[in-house]
């Protein structure tokens, strides 16, 4: 099994001067569920190479087990600062992909064309699509075979308004996932604020927030097996 997790390559927070990306436990609780699965992981991103970590998500409260253990893993860093260019990925190669979240996506991959066509592409062969936290923003603007948005009538959750109100930024980002899911058509739920949980729908995954990474990477796992 070979899964493609795509990162942000966004590092601005809107106009406000902090900085944003991916939030690490995002990246790095799935990665290491399918690398001790015995999935082989390729990461790509939008410009390639280094992708933005967003500083919060690398502050000492916000460390976990698996972000400790990617600190420590030379070979996962080395992977991560030399990402493939999406542009250059084949959708053919990969039985899933995932998308970690943080802000970064809402700004670049919600709107990038090598990613739309990758998930619209992955739709149509019958893969598996995962998304965490603010990542099930790059469904935005992705398409079903209809013509229809490809979250319509589908069970997802995502970041609700009341976590994105909570950390302060309601009125910086360019959309909220809640809202944007829920005016795509979306069949939208959620669990309590900072609480892991995840939503399958056939082939698509969904979780709500960094707690709910590991839980997501796990339901993917057990949608490709």
């Amino acid at each position: 099994m070979k899964v493609l997790m795509v990162l942000t390559s966004h590092d601005e927070m809107g106009d406000t001067g902090h900085k944003t990306g991916f939030w690490l436990e995002e990246f790095a609780a799935p990665y290491y569920a399918f690398l001790d699965a015995g999935v082989e992981v390729v990461l790509a991103s939008p410009a390639g190479g280094q992708p933005p970590v967003d500083p919060n998500s690398d502050a000492e409260d916000a460390q976990t087990d698996a972000t400790k253990r990617f600190k420590q893993d030379t070979s996962a860093r080395q992977t991560l600062a030399n990402t493939a260019k999406l542009s250059t990925v084949n959708a053919d190669d990969f039985d899933a992909v995932f998308y970690p979240g943080g802000h970064g996506p809402l700004w670049d991959l919600a709107n990038d064309p090598d990613s739309i066509r990758l998930i619209e592409t992955f739709e149509r062969q019958g893969k598996v699509i995962g998304a965490v936290c603010h990542a099930p923003g790059v469904f935005k603007n992705v398409k079903g075979d209809n013509g229809e948005p490809f979250v319509k009538d589908r069970k997802v959750t995502g970041f609700t308004n009341s976590e994105e109100d909570a950390v302060q930024l309601t009125e910086v980002v360019p959309f909220l996932v809640e809202d944007m899911l829920k005016e795509s058509g979306a069949d939208y739920s959620r669990g309590d604020d900072w609480g892991s949980y995840v939503v399958v729908d056939g082939k698509l995954v969904t979780g709500q927030n960094p707690a709910s990474s590991e839980e997501a990477a796990q339901a993917l796992i057990k949608a490709l097996s």
